[in-house]
């Protein structure tokens, strides 16, 4: 089981995890299919355009600007991005059965979702913390970084993710996946029932391609 170690709780930042262990994400099941079509309708009824006052979204918007020294409304923080994307008529980014159902219960519950894969990481303690001057960070679909003093998820030798919004191409979900890694960003202002709910409805759903989850902890 990977344990998680939190250095920067002082800063707002929680999380919660799970390992869903055997799934199969070569196929995908019409049953999960339906059920993120669900949770998109639901969404779409739910929720409008106009976010900026929603209470979630808004914790993770100062977040952005007291922790990080982002803009939001530049670079908006992921979940919010995908929901706009759906409150906009648009479909969710469709990847692999994996990160579609992760991407799902993101804009059901408002909180980003990292999920990664447990045969590509090295060692079986992470720790939330300040990455180091100088360590190197390889984000999906971006180029290398160099880091100082942003937060991390990490193992004693390799970055997993930029909190809360970017992950390692070197741990990333694909087809060949069977045991994943998931973690539910939290922020002050942030219900941990919140990232709990996510957390195990996301495990319901990684059910559906055969995964079992082993179980969810709070850091």
């Amino acid at each position: 089981m990977v344990t998680v170690v939190n250095y920067v709780r002082e800063l707002g930042v929680f999380i919660t995890y799970g390992v869903v262990r055997s799934v199969d994400n070569r196929t995908y099941p019409q049953q999960l299919a339906e059920a993120i079509g669900e949770i998109v309708e639901e969404v779409k009824k739910s929720l409008s355009i106009d976010l900026k006052n929603h209470p979630v979204i808004r914790a993770y918007r100062d977040f952005y600007w007291r922790v990080l020294d982002i803009d939001p409304t530049k670079q908006r923080p992921s979940q919010e991005a995908l929901l706009r994307r759906v409150l906009r008529g648009e479909p969710l980014p469709k990847i692999n059965p994996v990160v579609d159902a992760g991407n799902a219960i993101s804009i059901k519950y408002l909180v980003p979702i990292g999920l990664y894969d447990v045969a590509k990481i090295r060692g079986d303690t992470l720790y939330l913390r300040k990455s180091r001057r100088g360590e190197v960070f390889k984000p999906i679909g971006g180029n290398v970084m160099e880091l100082d003093e942003q937060i991390v998820l990490a193992s004693e030798s390799q970055i997993l993710h930029v909190y809360p919004y970017r992950d390692s191409v070197e741990t990333k979900v694909d087809e060949t996946t069977r045991d994943v890694l998931m973690v539910v960003a939290g922020v002050s202002g942030v219900k941990p029932e919140t990232l709990i709910d996510a957390a195990n409805h996301l495990g319901k759903l990684l059910s559906l391609l055969g995964g079992t989850l082993e179980g969810v902890k709070t850091a």
